[in-house]
């Protein structure tokens, strides 16, 4: 990670990655593919970036490694992707995150969501608590665009 050399930098990464024992580090793995996909976007440009670094996020999301999901979907975003909100990670909702989601998705309040669904809007809070993370959004609006783009067929 820390050559000069661009051929050396090549060689070693891909050393590390396709190691025989490198999946039983999965963490190790992730930050190795991490600091790959930003030397690539560096090196070689964003397209050369994306998919080491969407595995490399992907890991990091599977690990619960929050800030290091988000330090990979921040170096994604620098190489044009979007976010990982794809059609995977929004089939990590439950059916009722779901619902909840596109109710809210389109506008109505925690307290209209559960009059609709007869739930408290506590529980409709808590369902939105744990359905942001799953598709990485934070706001409603994030909501909004990520649940159209999956409609659209243009998730991730």
């Amino acid at each position: 990670m820390t050559t000069t050399d661009p051929t050396q930098a090549d060689h070693r990464y891909h050393q590390a990655e396709n190691h025989p024992h490198a999946t039983h580090f999965p963490y190790e793995l992730a930050r190795i593919r991490l600091a790959h996909g930003t030397r690539l976007r560096h090196t070689q440009g964003r397209k050369a970036a994306r998919h080491t670094l969407t595995l490399a996020a992907e890991a990091f999301e599977r690990l619960g490694a929050r800030t290091w999901a988000e330090r990979a979907r921040a170096e994604l975003r620098a190489a044009g992707t979007a976010s990982l909100t794809s059609s995977a990670h929004l089939a990590a909702l439950t059916w009722q995150e779901r619902r909840i989601a596109d109710l809210a998705a389109g506008g109505l309040t925690n307290k209209e969501i559960g009059e609709r669904m007869h739930l408290s809007p506590r529980t409709v809070s808590s369902h939105l608590y744990r359905a942001f993370p799953k598709p990485g959004i934070t706001s409603r609006a994030a909501l909004r665009d990520a649940l159209g783009r999956l409609e659209d067929g243009h998730g991730g």
